[in-house]
């Protein structure tokens, strides 16, 4: 079998857009951003520091936004701003108002000219080494506040706070993650009495060139999460893997969001000498949302769910 042209687009979009962002740079950010943001309500200029330590200053809220990230756009709608959004990426698929905002970016290359046609507000980007393109922008005099792709539950926690900060609206951020963190702890309180994890397979990508995900990585952090055994939790970031070391492995789950193959799970099952596996025997072999798996935005809790329910679903009747 072939690899799909579609899942090569947006496994590369996915590796691009995981590859950005840390620790460090979110909590020096978190603590300017502190220090110096001030009170929308009473009309005067406020300042947020985005995440090339940037120190962006608004006259007044912004009222119209270009989104050049999916995950950033998510975030938007979350936080009731999505109305707003008048650009947005060819991968913008979430939610469905989403589908219906004016494509002026492939996620790696913008349509600098229609950008400035439109001449937002702000243009919410994101930090992919395309600082030329990004520079264009504010050459031409738009404002432009620059978010690094979540590595981590932690970045997407602040990644909501920073853009409620932008849009003033700070409660209504706090308000999101609490909302995320919540959801979380119920599927943790669920799962916490598991004695043994099960062994899971996360196929990023089918045969015949399989890749998984390893440590460092979000998917990582959903499947610990979800309280589950993540069978290459031993190698880091994404990983090119053979058939015969998946078989080695042996696990008991395999989960793949190739819901844009047909009968994906049967070429699984069917695969020749999978049949050792016991996730192939037990035909314990699942779909999940892959945009949801994979986009650090506000559907980080609903990722964490979806995995713990296909891997313990006696957990969740």
């Amino acid at each position: 079998m072939k690899l799909n042209n579609k899942w090569v687009v947006a496994l590369a979009a996915t590796l691009l857009l995981a590859a950005c962002g840390s620790d460090e740079e979110k909590t020096e950010k978190d603590v300017k951003n502190e220090e110096q943001a001030t009170t929308k309500n009473d009309g005067a200029p406020y300042t947020v520091v985005d995440d090339r330590g940037v120190e962006v200053t608004f006259d007044e809220v912004p009222e119209t936004i270009i989104s050049l990230q999916p995950s950033n756009t998510e975030i938007l709608f979350e936080l009731g701003v999505g109305e707003q959004i008048i650009g947005a990426t060819d991968f913008d698929t979430y939610p469905e108002a989403a589908q219906k905002i004016e494509r002026v970016s492939t996620s790696t290359v913008i349509n600098a000219e229609r950008i400035l046609e439109l001449d937002p507000d702000v243009v919410v980007a994101y930090t992919i080494g395309e600082e030329a393109q990004i520079a264009q922008l504010e050459d031409a005099g738009l404002k432009v506040f620059v978010i690094a792709s979540a590595t981590t539950f932690d970045d997407v926690y602040s990644d909501i706070i920073q853009l409620s900060e932008v849009m003033g609206i700070e409660e209504k951020g706090e308000e999101v993650v609490a909302d995320i963190k919540a959801q979380i702890k119920t599927v943790q309180e669920k799962t916490e009495t598991i004695d043994t994890k099960k062994k899971v397979y996360y196929e990023v990508s089918p045969a015949p060139d399989l890749w998984t995900t390893g440590n460092s990585t979000f998917q990582q952090e959903i499947m610990d999460y979800a309280n589950i055994e993540n069978i290459y939790a031993d190698q880091t970031s994404w990983i090119s893997v053979t058939e015969e070391d998946v078989i080695t492995r042996n696990p008991e789950i395999i989960i793949s969001p190739a819901t844009y193959m047909e009968n994906a799970v049967e070429e699984i099952l069917g695969r020749t000498g999978w049949d050792k596996i016991q996730a192939v025997t037990d035909k314990a072999v699942y779909l999940v949302d892959g945009d949801i798996m994979s986009r650090p935005g506000p559907r980080i809790g609903e990722a964490v769910e979806i995995m713990a329910q296909s891997v313990y679903p006696e957990l969740f009747k």
